[in-house]
């Protein structure tokens, strides 16, 4: 029998993230075919042995561990395998960060449970302020980057977001994999291409700046992704 939902959160060094997540998203674990798979890229901060302790508590969490940190596509696509295999109805991925809110997890999953769509994206240009605490540097390189993407690929989403939601028996996981990228930009090419084939709702989120821990974007992520982007425009 299918299980009903998994939630998705990549983890690399988040150890004072785990339990503020899972305590945010416990009130979606209480029902035995409600799971949370972590992902962890070999972090050294104590992250998987915080999740072995979260394992006592709730007993629906788990963990995928990898050697090294491989990237956030590939934590993605590693993860959603994962789901599919295991026969989830529905799938929600998520960042560990905070900046992710549970509470618009209901709303995804009512889309879904009415099949007016296969895939809900989230949203932060729906919202007025969505991203009015983020840092100035920040949230200009973040909108550029959206309305680049938006020109260059013709798509109106907000593509490059992590919390998203997919209806399982309605999509070929080949489909996702199609998206070859493994680092950030995985992101903005999967809903490029999966936009083509399925369709796509959005919401609008608040996205808050992140409250503890640090970013793994580095400078190189955000010169290749631009390399890729014009790569997969010429392309297309």
């Amino acid at each position: 029998m299918p299980k009903n939902l998994l939630i998705i959160v990549p983890v690399l060094n988040e150890v004072d993230n785990i339990y503020p997540l899972l305590e945010k998203i416990s009130k979606y674990l209480k029902n035995k075919k409600k799971h949370v798979l972590f992902v962890d890229d070999n972090s050294s901060d104590g992250t998987r042995k915080k999740i072995y302790q979260a394992q006592k508590k709730y007993k629906n969490i788990h963990l995928i561990k990898r050697k090294e940190k491989l990237g956030i596509g590939s934590a993605h696509k590693r993860a959603l395998s994962w789901g599919f295999k295991n026969e989830y109805d529905m799938i929600i991925t998520m960042d560990c960060d905070g900046t992710h809110n549970p509470i618009y997890i209901p709303k995804m999953l009512k889309l879904l449970d009415a099949k007016s769509c296969q895939i809900v994206s989230t949203n932060r240009f729906l919202s007025k302020n969505s991203l009015e605490d983020w840092k100035l540097w920040r949230k200009i390189l973040t909108t550029f980057r959206h309305k680049l993407i938006q020109f260059l690929l013709n798509i109106k989403y907000d593509s490059s977001g992590a919390f998203r939601a997919y209806l399982v028996n309605e999509i070929n996981i080949k489909d996702i994999f199609l998206a070859k990228d493994n680092g950030y930009s995985f992101f903005w090419e999967s809903i490029y291409l999966l936009s083509k084939r399925y369709h796509i709702k959005e919401i609008p989120i608040k996205l808050p700046g992140r409250l503890t821990g640090s970013s793994k974007m580095r400078f190189k992520d955000i010169i290749f992704a631009l390399t890729y982007l014009l790569k997969i425009y010429f392309k297309k």
